[in-house]
């Protein structure tokens, strides 16, 4: 990585998606919403300077991207959603050099007992 790319990063934020993600029986079959944070570090100086798309990410691709993951195919772990947006992520972006997924699912229930949420995040380099 260079020096530009360890600074700069697109954050995208609170993306809510509703999925059927889960090891219980319960979770693919009602559904939970799922929120997803990704970052993704790039050097921007070129889209920056020249105010062109096409030297970026486009923020709406992303967002596609992860509803596409979220909304799809179910799966047990919270982990494999996190892997697969990020494979996708630097997949179909080749300017970015690494990529942090957080997934979290709010209002989690564990033994009679509600938790704010839970989350796995991971970041993967090219």
């Amino acid at each position: 990585m260079n020096r530009n790319t360890e600074e700069d990063r697109i954050l995208l934020e609170g993306m809510t998606f509703f999925g059927r993600h889960g090891t219980l029986e319960a979770e693919r079959e009602l559904g939970q919403p799922f929120v997803v944070d990704v970052e993704m570090r790039l050097d921007l100086r070129p889209a920056g300077l020249s105010d062109d798309l096409s030297k970026t990410v486009d923020y709406s691709a992303v967002h596609r991207l992860a509803r596409r993951i979220v909304e799809g195919e179910p799966v047990g772990l919270t982990e494999t959603v996190a892997e697969r947006i990020a494979a996708k992520v630097l997949e179909e972006h080749p300017a970015v050099e690494a990529v942090r997924v957080k997934v979290r699912k709010p209002h989690v229930r564990l033994e009679g007992t509600v938790l704010a949420g839970s989350a796995v995040e991971i970041v993967r380099r090219r």
